[in-house]
């Protein structure tokens, strides 16, 4: 089998080519084990990760408009109302906080059940929704 110039050239760049991009990574054992190293832990049921956060106490309503619902709310995303907008939230007002509390925490229209946020307590949200509607 003969071989032509051309396909030497091409065999001869790519041998450079892949020789160059071995030659240049960092072969160190400390550069090898960051490369490889597992990017997660994975935990049996019954034991805990070493650094799991502790709950502190149920959440603000700050802190809970700011975590799941702002994405929505801040903006009134598929007609939800927005922060503030005394236009948006008279009409649920007017309902009841009873009704406006089975909404938030079971999802009504488009709107999921707990806004998403599924380990928030019924407090928590309840807390959220006095958060948004406070000052109108």
């Amino acid at each position: 089998m003969e071989l032509s110039l051309r396909q030497l050239m091409v065999a001869a760049v790519a041998a450079m080519t892949f020789a160059g991009s071995a030659m240049a990574a960092d072969m160190s054992d400390e550069a090898i084990a960051e490369r490889i190293k597992p990017v997660g832990s994975v935990y049996l049921e019954g034991d805990a990760p070493a650094t799991a956060a502790v709950a502190t106490g149920p959440r603000s309503g700050d802190t809970v408009y700011n975590t799941f619902c702002s994405a929505c709310h801040g903006a009134g995303v598929m007609g939800a109302p927005k922060i503030g907008n005394a236009g948006d939230w008279a009409p649920r007002i007017a309902q009841g906080k009873d009704i406006m509390t089975d909404h938030a925490i079971n999802g009504f229209n488009a709107m999921p059940a707990k806004g998403s946020c599924m380990d928030c307590s019924d407090d928590e949200i309840i807390a959220a929704i006095d958060h948004m509607i406070e000052g109108l």
